[in-house]
């Protein structure tokens, strides 16, 4: 007979790479975990993993079986969850990957306040501008910019309505001036930043004149983490091309200024992801509800700028 125990072993071992990993998260030796991995594998009659002295990675057996045992393991948990009273506070932990601007200046304060309004449930922040695998990685839901196009998974709107934006610092402006139009762009130095695994040197306008315009831009920084690009912009290094919300922040308050602002930017509409349905616990929707609301706010401040003061 399967242990569950054993089940949830290999989901975290599957995630975290390693018996070691997935043992000290669990508190137990390592070698309990290797042995419970063996008793799921003869009780499949399959190999999970294949081991070596330097690796642990899934078999094809192993990677088609993964999805299964997820499954089980969120039913047992949404069965527990169903059989608690509403009134009950909420508990248990909700890992979250996110990318890594949004994570620390926008994501950060409104997790925070979300664990002051429950106090017993635990929250875990995973922050990388690499796009998490929801079926694989040790997270619960994921944020992720762009259209979700895999069906593989689930995908519930934060922000359907963001947008990239142009911004540079006052004291940019001062020294370079501003762009006119988008064919200046070719003329100042550019930020630059890693955008599914290539860098982002092809800036995209989906509406000028009506039609599709992409730019090419060039410039002496680049970094694969989109905060170290947007600190960069601050201190007056260039010219960023990012989302609303990563910069809303920095264009309220002034340390930031919106570029033409007339020519509307590339959609960058940001989604809450998971593997399946099942994911969404109590206590992950009532953190989408709670962020599509904060989000919301956010967008509105965008739609309510006045573009003279901006422009």
């Amino acid at each position: 007979m399967i242990r569950f125990d054993d089940l949830a072993l290999f989901v975290r071992t599957a995630a975290l790479g390693s018996f070691s990993a997935a043992a000290r998260e669990a508190d137990l030796l390592p070698g309990q975990v290797s042995a419970a991995i063996q008793r799921l594998e003869r009780e499949l009659d399959i190999r999970l993993f294949a081991r070596s002295t330097r690796s642990l990675r899934l078999t094809g057996e192993g990677e088609r079986y993964l999805p299964y045992a997820n499954d089980v393991l969120s039913t047992l948990r949404e069965g527990r969850e169903r059989l608690q009273p509403e009134s009950t506070a909420l508990e248990g932990v909700i890992q979250v990957a996110a990318p890594s601007d949004l994570g620390r200046n926008v994501l950060l304060p409104r997790l925070t306040a979300f664990r002051h309004e429950h106090p017993r449930l635990a929250l875990r922040l995973f922050l990388s501008d690499q796009v998490a695998n929801v079926f694989r990685d040790p997270v619960d839901v994921a944020l992720r910019y762009g259209m979700m196009e895999d069906a593989s998974f689930i995908a519930l709107p934060l922000a359907p309505e963001n947008r990239r934006v142009l911004a540079a610092s006052p004291a940019y402006l001062e020294r370079h001036g501003r762009p006119a139009s988008l064919k200046d762009l070719a003329e100042h130095p550019c930020l630059l930043y890693m955008l599914n695994g290539r860098v982002y040197d092809n800036w995209v306008f989906p509406d000028v004149n009506g039609r599709r315009e992409t730019i090419a831009v060039k410039g002496p920084l680049m970094s694969d983490d989109a905060d170290i690009v947007r600190r960069w912009a601050l201190e007056g290094e260039g010219i960023i091309y990012k989302s609303w919300l990563d910069v809303s922040a920095d264009v309220l308050a002034g340390r930031l200024e919106v570029l033409l602002p007339e020519i509307p930017g590339e959609s960058c509409a940001l989604h809450m992801v998971c593997p399946h349905r099942k994911q969404f616990s109590p206590g992950v929707r009532l953190l989408y509800e709670w962020l599509r609301s904060g989000f919301a706010d956010l967008i509105q401040a965008y739609s309510a700028l006045d573009t003279k003061r901006i422009a």
